[in-house]
């Protein structure tokens, strides 16, 4: 990953889709690729899959760790024969804490958060990453969950992931709204013809982001565009 500027600290978010791409290709190594083209210093990534790997892959949580960096939050939410499923975050810098909190409603997919604290060089940033159910009541629950974990922690917060949300001023927007007053808006799915902003980065103070964007080449990698943030600490 590139070295920060100054006192800016620069995040990322994608929905991998397990390395899958337009062309039904599965092949981490071009997310390795556009990740490094953005230089973060902290990208979340969900939709991380071992599973229906070829044998002798690495597996995903692993290589990753390996081609993005050495501090690693993960929440690994399906176990299999073939492999783990799941999302994590990782960091330039080391992670002082990390804590998955369970945000499953029975009956629905198993979903977690990663809520972390990362010792940055200008100073500490709650972290919390988050991949949020489809069905309507389920996002309202863990919603909730995240708008507290968001004013438990440290002043400078930042709230991203894939939150699923694509009504306008939809559950996790409104509960959020108090806590974390500004957010991105940009589409990122589908990624050959993006329509809905289901991918997000919320973040407290409101000026902590000096600009956010997304990367249209990302298509060649995942069913989703990632969304990168320069936050001034």
């Amino acid at each position: 990953m590139a070295e920060p500027e100054g006192k800016t600290v620069r995040v990322m978010t994608w929905n991998i889709h397990g390395g899958v791409g337009a062309d039904g290709v599965r092949d981490l190594s071009r997310v390795v690729a556009l990740v490094r083209r953005h230089g973060p210093d902290i990208v979340a990534l969900q939709e991380v899959d071992s599973r229906h790997a070829v044998p002798e892959a690495k597996p995903a949580f692993a290589f990753l760790a390996e081609e993005l960096g050495r501090h690693i939050a993960a929440a690994k939410l399906i176990t299999a024969a073939d492999g783990d499923y799941g999302h994590a975050i990782f960091s330039r810098w080391p992670i002082s804490r990390a804590v998955r909190h369970d945000i499953t409603l029975a009956g629905r997919e198993p979903r977690a958060v990663i809520e972390s604290t990362i010792e940055t060089p200008c100073g500490v940033l709650h972290v919390v990453a988050a991949h949020l159910g489809l069905s309507l009541q389920e996002r309202g629950r863990q919603a909730r969950v995240l708008s507290s974990l968001a004013r438990s922690g440290p002043h400078r917060t930042v709230v991203l992931g894939d939150f699923n949300d694509w009504i306008w001023r939809g559950s996790v927007q409104r509960a959020l709204a108090e806590t974390l007053p500004a957010r991105t808006h940009h589409k990122t799915f589908p990624a050959r013809l993006p329509l809905l902003a289901l991918d997000r980065i919320y973040w407290r103070p409101k000026d902590l982001m000096i600009r956010t964007w997304t990367d249209p080449g990302a298509r060649l990698a995942s069913d989703h565009l990632p969304i990168i943030g320069d936050a001034a600490l």
